[in-house]
């Protein structure tokens, strides 16, 4: 005699999983966030002009910095295959001013070292154009390039970035996330960013 057993949850249950799982998934994501801010590595970055086109979006502020930047010239290693998404490991140290530059990049994990931080950019496509060797220069992404902002506050932030007077602190978790943690505008805080 075979036995069968259908499995039914009631929509009571089932609607409770559902809260559960959808409450851890945003709690991971708020607390990833936070343990960056609240263990990272300490940065301090200079902001580029921007394009004036690509001003004010809304609520938030484009940013762009040196660290974005890769020339060829610091790329060791392989490169990656043509065409595939890939991400750079990209080495930082401090200069005189305490302004973190770009030193080193790897398309592989780089070992630490005493007096710097690693960064992982976004994934990009790296593409060669068909030459096979390296661009003389990469533009990459850290995911520091927008700031929320009250609105109506972002115009005077713009000015300043446009005019090299808005710099960037941020932390950098041990797998090399950064996180904007404050705004500087001519060296003074303007912006701290909350953990939670």
């Amino acid at each position: 005699m075979t036995l069968s057993r259908s499995f039914r949850l009631s929509p009571l249950v089932a609607g409770i999983i559902v809260a559960v799982l959808q409450t851890g998934v945003i709690g991971y994501m708020v607390e990833s966030r936070a343990a960056i801010l609240r263990n990272g590595a300490d940065i301090r970055l200079k902001t580029s002009p921007v394009d004036p086109r690509d001003l004010l979006r809304g609520d938030y502020v484009i940013l762009s910095y040196p660290i974005s930047t890769i020339s060829k010239s610091i790329v060791t290693g392989d490169i990656a295959p043509d065409g595939t998404r890939a991400r750079l490991s990209v080495r930082l140290k401090p200069d005189a001013d305490g302004l973190w530059n770009a030193t080193e990049a790897r398309f592989a994990d780089m070992a630490p070292e005493n007096g710097s931080v690693i960064l992982r950019t976004l994934p990009f496509v790296f593409n060669t154009y068909g030459a096979g060797e390296m661009p003389d220069t990469l533009f990459v992404q850290y995911g520091l390039e927008r700031y929320y902002v009250p609105e109506g506050e972002g115009r005077a932030l713009e000015n300043a970035r446009n005019a090299e007077e808005l710099e960037v602190e941020a932390r950098v978790s041990h797998d090399g996330t950064p996180q904007i943690a404050r705004l500087l505008l001519r060296g003074e805080p303007v912006y701290d960013e909350p953990l939670y």
